[in-house]
């Protein structure tokens, strides 16, 4: 069976998401972000993207409220791209794709540590019941419908 070509349609957060985020150029405008990166020429310079791609990815990310233009200046009009909250909450997301990714894909170790700036502890990545505040795996949740599941036919 063929994939869709998009996934706009599937009733699933995670096609859904992918939709957005799911191409390799928006989730390193992401990361630049977070490091600080604003301006359309120092993303091309740390990405290396072609403009015509940082265009579409910076216009998207707008589009779809994960990011903001800033004016910086009148004249010539220049503009920032800053994170938005929406933006900002991707942040667990991409952190945990990290740390998967070094213990993967990183035989020689991570190329970059991330310390608590308090005192100096790695990041974790920890999913954990909203309830107890048990730490929680695969084989710990149940899976049932949610108030966006479409009623049965």
């Amino acid at each position: 069976m063929a994939l869709p070509r998009t996934y706009e349609d599937q009733n699933c957060s995670i096609a859904r998401a992918l939709e957005i985020v799911g191409d390799r150029w928006t989730l390193l405008v992401i990361r630049s972000a977070f490091e600080g990166v604003h301006r359309f020429d120092d993303f091309q310079e740390a990405l290396g993207v072609a403009r015509n791609v940082l265009t579409d990815r910076l216009s998207r990310l707008c589009e779809e409220g994960l990011l903001r233009r800033v004016r910086y200046q009148e004249r010539p009009e220049r503009y920032e791209y800053r994170l938005t909250r929406k933006g900002v909450e991707l942040w667990p997301a991409m952190m945990t794709l990290l740390l998967w990714g070094d213990r993967h894909y990183a035989p020689e170790g991570p190329p970059i540590l991330i310390l608590h700036s308090g005192c100096g502890g790695e990041l974790t990545a920890r999913l954990t019941c909203a309830s107890c505040g048990e730490a929680l795996g695969p084989t710990d949740v149940d899976l049932r419908p949610g108030p966006g599941t479409p009623p049965s036919a």
